[in-house]
């Protein structure tokens, strides 16, 4: 019987590199996206099967608090920075997850180096952090745009929330 460990997923930042050694020398691609997933919802989900879809295996980055307070505001996360990536790491269409501590994902497209970088269909090349995308385009990786689930977001889920 095969045992399954969600926590085999979580990759710490210091081991992110070999693990990405260890991949590319399967010639296989590797897709990556990131953000603060701190409510896990049918959107994220659907989301990161798309991504996922894209190539052979996904890897998500993952914001860590601080960071996402940064980006959210003083209230964010509502679930602390472990707890997002092992949700994360126990989906199926999930190979990896390492969680980092900035705002913007450059450290770690730097150490991830996506063959395919996925993003959300609120941004555009335009908008999208150009050191960002001049990281994964210097690399080789191209950078794919995926539309959102409409109706399904953390925000509009915290809002109902709140009026419970």
């Amino acid at each position: 019987m095969r045992r399954v460990n969600f926590r085999d997923n979580i990759i710490p930042w210091d081991k992110l590199p070999a693990w990405r050694a260890a991949f590319r020398a399967t010639g296989k691609k590797l897709v990556v996206t990131n953000g603060c997933f701190d409510l896990l919802h049918l959107g994220h989900v659907t989301y990161l099967e798309t991504a996922r879809n894209r190539g052979d295996a996904l890897l998500i980055g993952v914001n860590s608090d601080d960071a996402v307070r940064q980006l959210k505001g003083a209230d964010r996360p509502v679930n602390v920075e472990y707890d997002r990536a092992a949700v994360l790491a126990a989906l199926a269409s999930v190979d990896g997850v390492c969680i980092f501590d900035s705002k913007a994902a450059t450290t770690f497209l730097a150490a991830a180096q996506p063959d395919i970088y996925v993003k959300g269909g609120d941004y555009t090349l335009e908008t999208l952090n150009q050191e960002e995308r001049r990281i994964v385009e210097q690399a080789g990786g191209n950078i794919v745009l995926i539309p959102f689930v409409p109706g399904k977001s953390t925000t509009g889920l915290l809002n109902k929330i709140m009026r419970l």
